[in-house]
């Protein structure tokens, strides 16, 4: 799971780090490696790492975080939240936070994404409901059979055919 926040020393951006660690085991149970990333300077990863929670800092988070300070790899996915703009006396400007969107990215054993999502800035990640996807993607690797809305570990999925969703729909 690599998982984007817009940057360090912030108000929600915290508030998920934490929660992810808090996690973490969780996480772990399932074969999910967390990274986090930002487009902040390892040096300043290393500083919010250092800073005590009751403080506003990350410290006790224990899962790898990327330094994306070039913009790369950001600009590539298309998280980033900067604009290309044309001034008449300048030529091409940036506008924008030049920071990310919390962009999730859930990635299976072979590379493939089953999963993306983007929230704006304000608005913090359901941790939760990251670990329930992977429970459903489990699932459908293990059993061939789909998930429908709602789906979690214990209740029933279906099978991917007309009988199957009939079946599931005059049970629920």
């Amino acid at each position: 799971m690599l998982f984007w926040y817009p940057k360090d020393f912030t108000f929600v951006c915290p508030t998920e780090l934490h929660a992810f660690q808090e996690a973490a085991a969780e996480f772990e149970k399932r074969n999910t490696i967390l990274i986090g990333a930002s487009c902040d300077t390892n040096e300043v990863h290393f500083a919010w790492l250092n800073t005590a929670k009751d403080n506003g800092g990350i410290e006790g988070v224990e899962y790898p975080i990327l330094a994306d300070t070039n913009r790369n790899l950001s600009s590539v996915l298309g998280i980033l939240d900067v604009q290309e703009v044309e001034h008449p006396e300048y030529g091409t400007l940036a506008q924008g936070s030049a920071v990310t969107y919390r962009a999730t990215y859930l990635i299976d054993e072979t590379g493939r994404v089953f999963h993306e999502s983007v929230n704006d800035m304000p608005l913090g990640r359901n941790v939760k409901e990251y670990l329930r996807l992977i429970d459903a993607y489990a699932h459908v690797q293990k059993f061939g059979e789909v998930c429908p809305a709602n789906w979690e570990e214990g209740k029933d999925a279906m099978n991917a055919d007309r009988k199957g969703v009939a079946d599931y729909l005059a049970k629920h």
